[in-house]
C-alpha cells in the first residue's frame, strides 16, 4: 500500500480559485465565528515510529487483562478458531471498503452474502441485511422499521440491556416515536403491564431473549399479545443460544436483532462489534443498510451484487427512515468464518457448555450462601444476591486475577459462564468466595 500524499499549498490555492474563493477561510465562511477554534490547536511535535511505538505500548500496559473472566452483560469471551484471524488478516479483505463496484468486489460481496445466509439460518428469518454498528443500534433500527402513520408507539421491556435502552431512547426521540418501558416482574417482562399498555397506536414490542438478567422470556406468549394488537414483534437474541433454543421465527417474531460479537469477535476492550438484523420477507424493503444478493452474469456464472438499499439513505435523506450506511464488512467476514469453521455441532457444543457451566456455578454459589434470583430458565447468565457487598467480591476475585460478574447494585451480581470457563476456574471462584 502506498503512503498518503497530501496536496501542496499551491495546489490547494488553485482549487480554491477554481471555485471563486481566495483562501481556506473563505471555504468555511458560512460557519459562525463563535463555534470556530480561535488560534492554533497547539499540537505536540511529531514523533518517530519508534517513539510512537514506545508511547502506545506504555499506554497499553495500563490495561488489565484478566486470565479468567466471569462477566458478560452484553460482551462475551468465547473461543475463536485461529482461521478467523487468518482469513480476516488478508490484505484484500482488511483494506477493503464499501463494494459499490461489483466487478472488482466479488470476494467482499460473497463474504457478506454468506454472512447474511448464515444469520437467516440462525434466526429462521427470510432476509438479513449486511449488518449495522452493534446490537444496540440494531435494536433501535429495528424499532424504527416498524413506525407507521398511525402507529408511533414502541413498547420496550425493562429487562433489555440498559445500554440498548439508552440508544433506543435517542432513536425514538429523533424519530418522534413514543417510547414506553414495560417494567420487569421477577426478572422477566411483566405480561399484565404489557397487555395494559398495548393498543392500536403501538408499532412494535421489543424484548431481549435471554434478557439482561439471563432469563428466557415467555417469547411465544408475548408474540401472541403483540400480533393480536396488530403490532410487530422484535426479538433481540444471543446468537450462541440459538444453537439450542427456538429461533425468533419459531416464537413468531417479525424482526430478529442482536450483537454478533459472540460469533468470533474478541472483547477488544469494547469493539468494533457488529449488529445483525433479519426479518420476514414482508418487511424486507424496510431493512436499513444494504442487502447483497446472488445472481448470474451474461455468461451464466455466479456473481454477487448490492441488491437492495433505500436510495433515501443517500439522496433524499430527510425522507429516510434510516441514514445508516455501514456494512461492518470485516466484522461480518469474521462472523461468517467463525460460523463456517464451527459448524452446527461446534456451535451447539459451545452453547451446551455455556448453559451447563452456568447452571453448575449457580448451584455451587447457592451452597455457600449466594442466593440465585433467577425464577425463570436461564441460558448462561444469572443473578445472585448476598450479604457480602458486590465491591468486596470483585476486589477479592481481582486480587486472584479473576474478573468477577457485573455488579448490578450494592449486593447483587450478574454472573456469566461460557465454554472458556473450565470447571477448575469455577471451583477456584467458589473457593475464593468462601473466604470472602
Amino acid at each position: 500500500m502506498g503512503g498518503y500524499v497530501p496536496s501542496t499549498d499551491q495546489e490547494q490555492l488553485q482549487m480554491l480559485h477554481e471555485i471563486g474563493l481566495k483562501s481556506m477561510d473563505d471555504l468555511f465562511a458560512h460557519i459562525p465565528e463563535e463555534v470556530k477554534i480561535q488560534g492554533s490547536l497547539e499540537l505536540p511535535a511529531g514523533l518517530s515510529e519508534l517513539e510512537v511505538r514506545r508511547k502506545v505500548q506504555g499506554i497499553a500496559r495500563k490495561n488489565k487483562v484478566f486470565s479468567s473472566i466471569f462477566r458478560g452483560a452484553g460482551a462475551y469471551r468465547h473461543f475463536i478458531p485461529a482461521i478467523v484471524k487468518s482469513v480476516t488478516g488478508k490484505e484484500n479483505f482488511l483494506t477493503s471498503y464499501t463494494p459499490y463496484q461489483a466487478e472488482i468486489s466479488q470476494g467482499v460481496l460473497q463474504s457478506i452474502y454468506e454472512y447474511q445466509t448464515m444469520i437467516c439460518d440462525l434466526t429462521g428469518m427470510d432476509v438479513s441485511n449486511a449488518s449495522v454498528y452493534d446490537g444496540s443500534t440494531a435494536a433501535a433500527e429495528g424499532i424504527a422499521m416498524c413506525q407507521e402513520r398511525k402507529r408511533k408507539k414502541a413498547l420496550v421491556s425493562a429487562c433489555a440491556n440498559p445500554s440498548t435502552l439508552e440508544v433506543v431512547k435517542t432513536y425514538c426521540f429523533g424519530n418522534q416515536m413514543e417510547l414506553v418501558v414495560i417494567p420487569e416482574k421477577d426478572g422477566t417482562t411483566d405480561m399484565e403491564r404489557l397487555k395494559e399498555q398495548i393498543d392500536a397506536s403501538t408499532a412494535c414490542v421489543y424484548i431481549q431473549h435471554p434478557n439482561y438478567y439471563g432469563n428466557l422470556e415467555d417469547a411465544a406468549g408475548i408474540g401472541e399479545i403483540v400480533h393480536e394488537a396488530g403490532a410487530k414483534f422484535i426479538m433481540s437474541v444471543n446468537p450462541i443460544s440459538l444453537a439450542i433454543v427456538k429461533t425468533p421465527r419459531e416464537y413468531g417474531a417479525d424482526i430478529a436483532v442482536g450483537d454478533g460479537q459472540p460469533l468470533g469477535l474478541p472483547l477488544s476492550f469494547g469493539g468494533p462489534y457488529l449488529g445483525f438484523m433479519s426479518c420476514v420477507s414482508e418487511m424486507m424493503r424496510k431493512l436499513p443498510g444494504r442487502i447483497v444478493g446472488q445472481t448470474k452474469d451474461k455468461n451464466g456464472k455466479t456473481g454477487y451484487v448490492l441488491t437492495l438499499q433505500a436510495r433515501e439513505q443517500h439522496i433524499r435523506r430527510e425522507k429516510a427512515s434510516s441514514n445508516i450506511c455501514t456494512n461492518q464488512a470485516l466484522c461480518a467476514l469474521a462472523i461468517g468464518t467463525y460460523l463456517a469453521s464451527m459448524g452446527n455441532e461446534g456451535l451447539k457444543n459451545a452453547a451446551v457448555q455455556c448453559t451447563s457451566k452456568a447452571h453448575y456455578m449457580a448451584a455451587e454459589l447457592e451452597k455457600i450462601g449466594y442466593s440465585v434470583e433467577n425464577k425463570a430458565e436461564f441460558f448462561h447468565e444469572f443473578v445472585t444476591s448476598s450479604d457480602v457487598p458486590a465491591e468486596k467480591i470483585m476486589n477479592a476475585l481481582a486480587a486472584k486475577d479473576v474478573l468477577g460478574g457485573y455488579p448490578l447494585d450494592g449486593h447483587r451480581v450478574l454472573w456469566c459462564c461460557t465454554e472458556m470457563n473450565s470447571k477448575e476456574e469455577i471451583d477456584e471462584v467458589i473457593r475464593i468466595l468462601k473466604e470472602v
